[in-house]
């Protein structure tokens, strides 16, 4: 790792990627409802950029270079998307737009706080750099393979081509790449679930929106995961401590974290979290909407359900590579309705809380990637390589931040916002009227029983919710045939095909996602 990597040229390259992974993520978020990898996304566009022909672009052929532009653009993706556009569509979708500042503001200092804590505990015993990580694994063997030959590259440019030429006929690409790279199972619950809510009005005259049905359903599944996450990692603390003798003869790994610096860190991310909860709460005037005792518990509680939020969603993601970001704060925001927090309270927290977690889990497996592309001997070295990692990821944070700041109300006032806003919605304002209760919880019991049939790998109950909260039947046939597609590809040329297919994939995905942003910025003009 060279000690002059972030000169002048190095932090402009990295503002220009990180602001293509805002629009990527931003785009993505409001019209299906969730995120490609964005680790792995990155991963293929960093190695386009080493394939450029130009004296400017010959540093990026190095790998550390490369994961560290990596790094940028999945920093701004998910931290567009998933930290900062999140939290503020659900003030947006309650109707009360004057809380998306302080939100923004709340959500953006979460983030931080977040990505710092993690930078702090990473290859510690807790979370250590030599769990699994999967899709950090994934992504430093794809830049691995991409320095060995250039067909990724060229697989990739052909998708955003594909990408940009089918979003133009108006076909939904985005939903078409995801088809091909993540579980079957999961995405065909996804696509069904967008059959289910395109065609229920047309087709079956029944409006799901009006008894609430995606959204108990989403209730149901987002608990019954959390359930499942905590009961997956006691197991594998049960399964650690049988194995824990013949681990003690093979284990090699030292880690660069001590338990002390773990007890810095939360302790010192509690009154992060804290404080961040009062400028919050300042900004959006909790002041003078709550009494004193009832502000001080809300301070207390944001504080906790933040660090909380980002604990397990973080264990859940190093051990199977899903996070239940969206379970996770659902929690909180049922219990703060038990505290009795009033529904700017609830919406200040429930958006303060989901910020918190998805750079957890989604710089966690950027770490990850990094130490297995370092594969460095000494302590100083890898820990020098983290820290540039860090600095990269803050760049794709400020862009994200600003871009966001810039385009939240582009996407707003055309009604396109994060899906899950309107479960989190939903939930505040069945609080306050009891027959949308009665609905939520009807349709909570299917919602968690599909969520406990997939079990933690699958996320069914998860990804059919995320597609009945979404009205696009194209969408759906596109993930369909998508799936279709993948199949037969596999079956007629082999598990070989596969890398191929997913590079394409990821490039339809980009493809879409910048044509979709420059249309909509040119009709907004």
């Amino acid at each position: 790792m060279q000690r002059k990597t972030f000169d002048f040229s190095f932090v402009v390259f990295s503002v220009i990627v990180a602001v293509l992974g805002a629009i990527i993520g931003m785009q993505i978020i409001v019209t299906l409802g969730i995120t490609p990898n964005t680790s792995i996304v990155g991963a293929l566009l960093a190695m386009v950029i080493a394939r450029i022909p130009l004296p400017f672009f010959y540093r990026y052929t190095s790998l550390e270079n490369q994961n560290l532009v990596q790094t940028t653009i999945s920093s701004a993706t998910f931290g567009a998307a998933n930290s900062l556009l999140i939290p503020i569509g659900i003030p947006f979708v309650l109707g009360r737009p004057d809380l998306i500042v302080p939100l923004l503001c709340g959500a953006g200092i979460a983030l931080i706080i977040d990505a710092l804590i993690l930078y702090k505990v990473f290859d510690s015993k807790l979370f250590g750099a030599n769990e699994a990580w999967p899709p950090g694994i994934a992504t430093a063997e794809a830049l691995q393979a991409g320095d060995r030959g250039g067909k990724k590259a060229m697989f990739l440019g052909a998708g955003i081509v594909g990408g940009i030429g089918g979003a133009w006929a108006g076909i939904p690409m985005s939903a078409f790449g995801v088809a091909f790279i993540g579980n079957v199972w999961a995405l065909s619950m996804f696509g069904i679930g967008l059959l289910i809510k395109g065609y229920s009005v047309p087709v079956f005259a029944i409006n799901l929106d009006v008894y609430y049905l995606p959204h108990g359903v989403m209730i149901g599944a987002g608990i019954v995961a959390l359930l499942q996450f905590v009961k997956t990692i006691v197991d594998e603390r049960k399964l650690h401590r049988k194995d824990q003798a013949a681990a003690a003869v093979e284990e090699a790994w030292e880690n660069t974290r001590t338990g002390k610096d773990v007890s810095k860190a939360f302790g010192w991310g509690y009154i992060a979290f804290a404080g961040g909860a009062v400028v919050t709460a300042l900004v959006g005037g909790l002041v003078t909407e709550l009494p004193l005792w009832q502000l001080l518990l809300f301070l207390i509680f944001a504080a906790f359900a933040a660090l909380v939020t980002q604990v397990i969603v973080g264990v859940a993601a190093m051990h199977s590579g899903w996070f239940p970001a969206f379970a996770v704060t659902l929690i909180s925001l049922i219990i703060g309705m038990l505290l009795g927090f009033p529904p700017i309270a609830l919406a200040l927290l429930t958006g303060y809380t989901a910020a918190t977690g998805p750079a957890f889990a989604d710089l966690g497996y950027d770490f990850k990637s990094g130490v297995l592309i370092r594969n460095a001997k000494d302590k100083k070295v890898e820990l020098y390589g983290r820290r540039m990692q860090l600095k990269s990821a803050m760049i794709g944070f400020v862009v994200a931040l600003i871009m966001v700041t810039l385009f939240h109300d582009m996407f707003f006032s055309a009604d396109l916002v994060p899906p899950v806003d309107r479960v989190y919605a939903a939930t505040i304002e069945a609080g306050i009227t009891g027959k949308t209760g009665m609905y939520l919880l009807l349709w909570a019991i299917p919602g968690a029983v599909v969520q406990l049939i997939g079990g933690t790998k699958r996320q069914l109950g998860i990804l059919l919710a995320t597609g009945l909260l979404i009205t696009s039947p194209l969408a759906g046939w596109a993930v369909i045939i998508g799936i279709v597609v993948r199949l037969t590809i596999l079956k007629v040329r082999g598990p070989q095909a596969a890398a191929a297919m997913y590079t394409t994939a990821a490039g339809f995905i980009a493809g879409d996602a910048l044509y979709s942003f420059v249309h909509s910025a040119w009709k907004a003009r």
